[in-house]
């Protein structure tokens, strides 16, 4: 189940929801002020660990350097 960040209109406030996709353009209440008048927001994906060139993982316990 994703996880979607939303900001309020009303009070400015933001919150995540974890919800079902399918239920991701349902009516959503600020958790601070209960305002229907929310947006969600675009969220930027995080991965832990980098990616080299290659695309290896150096954050693999068997990564000793090389690609």
């Amino acid at each position: 189940m994703p996880i979607y960040e939303y900001q309020c209109k009303e009070c400015e406030a933001r919150f995540d929801l974890l919800r079902p996709m399918n239920a991701s353009d349902d009516e959503v209440k600020c958790e601070f002020c209960g305002s229907t008048e929310v947006s969600k927001l675009l969220s930027a994906f995080a991965a832990t660990g980098t990616v080299s060139n290659s695309g290896s993982i150096k954050s693999c316990p068997n990564y000793n350097g090389f690609t």
